[in-house]
């Protein structure tokens, strides 16, 4: 994990200090959660195996429940050959108010070749004066596959608070046997007048970006399945924007809207309708969204 903290820049000030390493490895029919290590708070209780090929559903737990000002958290998760493991977070990650220190959140996924990783996790929410980073980086080797999402609410739309001060700085990166797939780099200020304007965010709190990739699967044959998966069966609003369209291999659909509920909808519309021809398998949706 040193590479990911060498490359957020070291702590600020004192605040929670947490890591957690997770190894996954094919053994037989199943994938085993064969290495778990953790300090602070972050941890994982154990696999989950609803499907009939052996892969595993994992929940990563963060008792906080959110980051403040100087906290440094590092997640760590790799997969080998064959292994396929899907990540899951029980609720969404709130980023508080901070005084001034700046708060990072560095994931780094690295899969095998012939591994897969479904990255979904539940939203970020991040409050008016927080100041933070976040950086997600999925590293793929031959012919690994990915697929995920992550949302992001500006504010607290439900209580009436908008995104009026502090920074969010979200990097999302999607690797391939050490070259890039997918770069992107997101920088939000508070009360900027990008997040106002018809070219920006036009005043709407909530952004969503879905990624997935295999070897062989061409991302343009998707993007028809895509639109439609992302069309129906929800009703596009006024102000609610949802796309898909393709970066070489990978496919990359978008949500701006005004709610993390309806982003989520639209996104696990298109996990739904994308998963059997990325992986030969029909969703299984995790239980804990359902609670």
């Amino acid at each position: 994990m040193k590479g990911i903290a060498d490359s957020m820049g070291a702590p600020e000030q004192a605040g929670w200090h947490a890591q957690l390493q997770l190894g996954f490895a094919r053994a037989g029919a199943r994938t085993v959660l064969c290495e778990r290590a953790h300090h602070g708070p972050l941890r994982v209780q154990r696999a989950f195996y609803p499907e009939a090929d052996g892969s595993c559903q994992v929940i990563l737990l963060h008792p906080p429940g959110g980051l403040v000002g100087g906290d440094q958290l590092q997640i760590e998760l790799t997969l080998g050959g064959g292994a396929h493991a899907l990540i899951t977070t029980p609720g969404a990650c709130k980023l508080y108010r901070s005084a001034g220190a700046m708060a990072k959140q560095t994931q780094r996924l690295q899969v095998a070749a012939g591994g897969c990783i479904e990255w979904l996790p539940q939203e970020v929410i991040a409050f008016a004066g927080t100041h933070t980073e976040l950086l997600t980086r999925a590293e793929l080797t031959g012919d690994a596959r990915f697929l995920g999402w992550e949302i992001v609410c500006l504010g607290r739309p439900a209580s009436g608070e908008r995104f009026t001060h502090g920074t969010l700085r979200q990097r999302l990166e999607l690797w391939r046997d050490q070259q890039p797939l997918f770069l992107e780099r997101a920088v939000y200020v508070g009360g900027n007048v990008a997040l106002q304007a018809a070219w920006g965010l036009a005043g709407e709190p909530v952004v969503g970006t879905f990624l997935c990739t295999a070897p062989g699967l061409q991302a343009l044959e998707l993007a028809p399945l895509a639109r439609e998966a992302l069309k129906s069966p929800l009703t596009v609003t006024a102000g609610e924007l949802v796309s898909a369209s393709c970066i070489g291999d990978v496919l990359v659909a978008r949500y701006l809207g005004p709610s993390t509920e309806r982003a989520r909808a639209c996104f696990t519309n298109l996990w739904v309708a994308l998963r059997p021809q990325l992986l030969g398998l029909t969703a299984v949706v995790p239980r804990i969204w359902r609670t």
